[in-house]
């Protein structure tokens, strides 16, 4: 399979170089040619066996194709359970087993195997630049820590993530540099993708993308909907439903993908923060990027949500169909704080606030009439805002892998929010 630009100014390209790419040349997503026909699907007895099964036609005719089965089974070696909740029909999609307990351990671990096997014996390194909102960061440093010939730049908005994301980040060291930038995650983001196209840069130091926008990020996503989604229907019969918590929109987008592979997955319904771009789109305004919002959801403070571009790819720009596929709702802090403290109060269930954000959505829907069988995607563990959380709940265990990252020393270097200054940590960060 192809892959080409959701900008249509690149030439097609096969897998193993749109990920190693990250970005198309001319600033675009990379997608597939033509999507797979849609099949169905049996769950695999395990995560990597569903993975495996459901991602094999996007590796067809790839150098990768022989090692995805083993890619899948060494990215994959933790659960991602769906479990009831307590009120009948609904279930949480925990995505937080992994080792920075969050769901973005799943991407950031498989593209590191595919890039760790597509590197082999270059003898020059290739730095993976990341612009995070929270979790991304954290994962992809776990994800490429002391690989060989890989060297990770972090950027994250100084003072708008959790103080256990900021250690999270700044906590590995040795091919791994934590910039804490003096701007949001927008500025963040910009920056990186400014690099991404750079040729000049590119020429110096090669670069790649661990965000989203990365194929080896996004693709392996559709895993766990898939498995939950298979298993679900095999279980009971039923079409699992989805409300998911987003910010740059690839979560839910490998949701969007997984479906439209014919995973029986039924609605998908976006759950935002205060960051608006979303939901005012899918109620039929322009699609207008803003500057973000900080709140206590700090994962989801994203204006310019980068897979939009790829959404509307699928959709062939057609904006009337975008919004009868798909539906998108706003929560702001003082009702996701509500939400924690009444859940952990009437059920002791405990959640991040992001997750809560999707709750708190399904609740409104469930509250509107709406039926059938529906989950939320639990994106983070809770004990990674222990700001928000704690006080509204009690204290929440710390998960070992956690704890083992909180008790090593982190530092990040300040940075203002300049592409020079970039540049110099870029071709300054230290090899693996």
């Amino acid at each position: 399979m192809n892959f080409i630009s959701t900008r249509n100014a690149s030439p097609a390209t096969n897998l193993s170089d749109a990920i190693a790419a990250g970005l198309a040349p001319d600033g675009g997503l990379y997608v597939p040619q033509a999507m797979p026909a849609a099949r169905d699907l049996q769950p695999g007895d395990t995560l990597a066996q569903t993975a495996t099964t459901l991602l094999q036609p996007f590796f067809a005719g790839d150098g990768l194709e022989d090692q995805l089965a083993s890619i899948c089974e060494t990215a994959f070696d933790f659960p991602a359970p769906l479990l009831p909740l307590a009120t009948p029909g609904d279930h949480v999609l925990e995505l937080f087993h992994g080792p920075t307990a969050a769901f973005k351990d799943f991407g950031a671990r498989f593209l590191a195997q595919c890039l760790t096997r597509l590197r082999g014996d270059d003898a020059r390194p290739l730095t993976i630049l990341v612009a995070t909102s929270g979790d991304t960061g954290a994962a992809v440093a776990a994800a490429f820590h002391q690989q060989p010939n890989l060297r990770v730049v972090v950027l994250y908005p100084d003072g708008r993530v959790s103080p256990r994301q900021a250690h999270q980040l700044g906590c590995f060291g040795d091919n791994i540099t934590a910039l804490r930038v003096a701007g949001s995650f927008d500025d963040c983001q910009a920056l990186v993708k400014r690099a991404l196209s750079d040729t000049d840069l590119q020429a110096r130091a090669p670069l790649s993308s661990a965000n989203s926008i990365s194929l080896g990020r996004l693709l392996p996503q559709m895993s766990y909907y898939a498995h939950a989604a298979l298993r679900h229907r095999a279980e009971t019969g039923n079409v699992l439903n989805f409300v998911i918590p987003t910010g740059n929109l690839g979560n839910a987008m490998a949701a969007i993908l997984a479906r439209a592979l014919g995973i029986p997955l039924g609605r998908i319904v976006l759950a935002t923060n205060a960051n608006r771009v979303l939901p005012d789109y899918f109620s039929g305004s322009d699609y207008a990027p803003q500057a973000s919002v900080a709140t206590i959801a700090n994962a989801m403070d994203v204006g310019a949500p980068s897979n939009f571009e790829r959404l509307r790819w699928l959709y062939r720009g057609d904006d009337a169909a975008l919004r009868e596929a798909f539906s998108s709702a706003s929560v702001d802090d003082d009702a996701i704080r509500l939400l924690i403290a009444r859940r952990y109060r009437h059920f002791g269930e405990v959640f991040c606030p992001h997750t809560a954000t999707a709750l708190k959505v399904l609740e409104d829907l469930r509250n509107d009439g709406v039926a059938g069988d529906w989950a939320v995607a639990a994106t983070a563990h809770p004990a990674k805002f222990e700001s928000v959380v704690e006080p509204l709940v009690g204290p929440v265990p710390v998960p070992p892998a956690l704890n083992d990252l909180l008790q090593r020393p982190a530092h990040a270097e300040p940075m203002a929010p300049d592409y020079d200054a970039l540049i110099d940590h870029v071709i300054a960060s230290p090899t693996g």
